[in-house]
């Protein structure tokens, strides 16, 4: 009788690295649990049992007076209209600066990127003063395009950094053959470079989305109206407020959590796929 092998990746080290995955699941997954419990308990039954006691009920109160107070949905609108706007604008820049220098080869490419992962590099705190000089003096202060205009040169230059390596492989033969078709740089771009390369944009446009929706700083200095601030800044803000308790600070967080979180989960294999098919082919 001829035996049968053994499945591949079978036996004790399968079941001990699922094991590790399942604990660092739970630690991972714990703090946004217990966020959530006290979220939906009332202040007396925190009060009475603790942060880690089970909810008798489900208290609402503290979600709808912590939205009603700071005006939640605007402050939402503002994030999701800032992220959206840096997360497409800097895809588009990038685009366009990588396609001059990983595929144009311009003169002096190599300082140009070495700038561009400099420039990326730069702290904030760094950034802060002659920015908000510079938005004062063009009266952009307190607006979303300043914020907006900032981010989007900020996520384009790791952008560019990036696609200027990816396309710098990319199959000179396919941009050939459609110049002598006829077809124009601009036309080349659009209707070749871009599609190949839409997996990696649109990895690169989630990550813009994400990192500009969880940024603080910079929208902290430059919002201050009630009507231009993101997410993050109001709840940064008011953790610090002695009219807030613990389960509507809970209900601020859980607040903040849920857009990112649903983003992520809508768009999760729209990401996978991107990173295993972001080879050119």
């Amino acid at each position: 009788m001829t035996a049968v092998p053994a499945r591949p990746g079978a036996g004790p080290g399968r079941w001990a690295i699922l094991f590790a995955l399942a604990v660092l699941a739970v630690v991972m997954l714990l703090p946004f649990a217990i966020v959530a419990l006290n979220a939906v308990k009332s202040p007396a039954e925190y009060s009475a049992g603790g942060p880690l006691s089970l909810p008798h009920g489900i208290y609402l109160d503290g979600l709808v007076q912590f939205w009603n107070r700071v005006d939640f949905g605007r402050k939402l609108l503002n994030s999701f209209l800032i992220s959206g706007s840096v997360a497409v604008l800097a895809v588009l820049l990038s685009v366009l600066n990588a396609y001059a220098l990983g595929i144009g080869r311009v003169r002096g490419r190599l300082w140009i990127l070495v700038l561009f992962l400099v420039a990326n590099t730069l702290p904030q705190e760094a950034l802060v003063y002659p920015l908000y000089y510079l938005a004062k003096q063009l009266g952009l202060y307190d607006s979303r395009l300043a914020v907006i205009i900032i981010f989007t040169v900020i996520q384009g230059a790791f952008g560019t950094y990036l696609l200027s390596a990816v396309l710098g492989d990319f199959p000179r033969a396919i941009m050939e053959a459609a110049a002598i078709d006829g077809a124009s740089r601009w036309r080349i771009l659009w209707r070749i470079v871009v599609p190949i390369s839409r997996p990696t944009l649109t990895v690169l446009m989630i990550f813009f989305f994400i990192w500009t929706w969880n940024e603080f700083f910079l929208p902290l200095v430059f919002l201050i109206s009630n009507d231009t601030q993101t997410v993050p800044v109001v709840l940064g803000v008011l953790q610090g407020e002695k009219m807030m308790d613990a389960t509507m600070s809970s209900a601020s967080a859980l607040l903040g959590i849920i857009p990112a979180m649903a983003f992520f989960l809508i768009f999760q294999r729209t990401l996978t796929r991107g990173v295993t098919v972001g080879a050119v082919k």
